[in-house]
């Protein structure tokens, strides 16, 4: 195992304002957050990360686990403290970042995921086929799963390059995310988290339904869950405007 490279965006924002760490679903990229990050910047500096193998970051054929994604986006972070908002892989990871870096998290959003997701088998099938035929074989499942009806529709080009950027994916890394993944189960220690976690679903989301962010909120020492209605796996994607009112509204209550 080892700690993966990553590679983040350049901060947008207000100087002096808070930084949020904006995280990932797997076979995306920072294009996830494009439409989103606008709403964002307007009270935030904001910062987008890539998992390996994905958009600008190197590929690898070295194993991490989930864990080590999340001791990757700390240590690429100067900032002692921050805000995290992530999506599934992005989502779990920032669960293992508040677990394995308390400190350094002032509050995290984590949507569309879960404390565990899938089974390690489900991950070892789609590990094996993505290294078989390619990311190319999973499109058609992966748009099946992310996108709530009418969202393609409503973002052809935005939906469009995200399929794109899963094509895009370097085979191998996208395989070992999987095995990251079929690794991962965070449930039993949950109630060590004492940061503020908002639990974000789509309504639409087979993948991390609502009882997903209900376990998250419940076994964490200070949890709320928040839906994105018109959405399934990708909110920020399909739902940019009510996302960005989510995450405002939790980060900063008052405003």
């Amino acid at each position: 195992m080892t700690v993966p490279a990553l590679t983040f965006t350049a901060p947008v924002g207000p100087d002096g304002a808070p930084l949020l760490v904006l995280g990932p679903s797997l076979g995306t990229s920072t294009i996830l957050w494009e439409t989103t990050r606008p709403a964002l910047a307007e009270r935030y500096r904001v910062t987008a990360w890539d998992l390996p193998g994905h958009g600008a970051s190197a590929a690898t054929s070295a194993s991490f686990t989930v864990g080590e994604l999340a001791d990757a986006v700390a240590a690429s972070i100067t900032e002692p403290e921050f805000l995290y908002a992530g999506v599934s892989l992005g989502g779990a990871t920032g669960l293992e970042l508040l677990l394995r870096h308390p400190g350094r998290v002032r509050a995290a959003a984590i949507l569309a995921s879960g404390a565990l997701l899938g089974s390690p088998e489900s991950w070892a099938e789609r590990a094996a086929q993505v290294r078989a035929q390619s990311t190319s074989s999973i499109i058609i499942g992966s748009a099946q799963r992310w996108f709530a009806e009418g969202s393609i529709a409503r973002e052809p080009e935005l939906t469009g390059r995200l399929l794109h950027a899963l094509q895009d994916a370097d085979d191998e890394s996208y395989a070992l995310c999987c095995e990251a993944l079929g690794a991962y189960d965070v449930r039993d220690r949950l109630g060590r988290i004492a940061a503020p976690v908002l639990a974000v679903w789509g309504r639409h989301d087979a993948v991390a339904p609502e009882a997903k962010a209900v376990e998250i909120a419940d076994g964490v020492a200070d949890g709320r869950t928040a839906v994105v209605e018109d959405a399934a796996h990708l909110p920020p994607a399909e739902q940019p405007d009510a996302t960005a009112r989510v995450l405002r509204d939790f980060f900063d209550p008052r405003s």
